[in-house]
């Protein structure tokens, strides 16, 4: 797993009528949604407060739409099918590379993303299961993330020419998307929290109009490591 990134917090949808809480992870959640003060980023756990290493693993608070630093017995409750109450979700922590990810240019210049650089996520409502989810287009830029939800029409045309975009998980994974120069695109199916790991590169390291030789730098390092956990799985 990736060291903590900021807290950004997750793009939010509208909630539904409540749902009643399964038994087994009803504590932690009740401890989760008290008032507190925040632990720094990378010492404890937001859970039960115990020590974690600067590499750990999260959990998502899909109604809160944020992230939750957890140690290892935390985050593995939040594995199991039907856990957390649909409210809690483990982030996975496996890498994949899409293969020949095709988008056409009319459908690039429609998401009208000025760093070539996005990711796609789909989002469930956190209260009502019923209501189907939604697919959200983010981008980092200098100012942080910025999230618009998909035309429907778009985003089947996209998931269309991608058949792989099927196997992202709801809430916790998303499509990272890379316009090279010569037109073509890198795609990666990556835990959410690694997205948002990258928004913070940029948003630190981003000056000027362009971003600056710097960041771009660190972007491609940000790619070259993903790209070696997606192999390493492969292989």
């Amino acid at each position: 797993t990736t060291a903590a990134p900021d807290r950004h917090p997750l793009p939010r949808r509208p909630r539904g009528s409540r749902r009643r809480m399964t038994d087994g992870a009803f504590d932690i959640l009740r401890r989760v949604m008290q008032p507190r003060a925040r632990p720094q980023v990378g010492e404890t756990c937001e859970m039960c407060g115990e020590p974690i290493p600067d590499e750990h693993a999260h959990v998502a608070s899909v109604g809160e739409r944020r992230l939750l630093c957890a140690c290892r017995p935390c985050y593995l409750l939040f594995t199991q099918r039907g856990s957390g109450a649909r409210r809690m979700r483990a982030v996975p922590e496996r890498y994949r590379r899409v293969e020949d990810f095709a988008v056409s240019r009319a459908a690039w210049d429609e998401l009208a993303i000025p760093v070539d650089l996005v990711f796609f996520l789909e989002q469930s409502d956190a209260q009502d299961a019923a209501l189907p989810p939604q697919v959200v287009a983010v981008y980092p830029g200098p100012g942080g993330a910025t999230e618009s939800e998909l035309d429907l029409a778009l985003w089947q045309s996209i998931a269309t020419a991608n058949p792989a975009l099927a196997e992202v998980a709801t809430d916790v994974e998303a499509a990272l998307v890379r316009r090279q120069a010569d037109g073509t695109f890198d795609c990666f199916v990556v835990p959410i929290d690694a997205c948002y790991r990258l928004v913070g590169v940029v948003r630190q390291h981003w000056v000027g109009f362009a971003g600056g030789a710097e960041v771009w730098q660190r972007i491609e390092d940000f790619f070259g490591e993903v790209n070696d956990r997606a192999t390493a799985r492969v292989g």
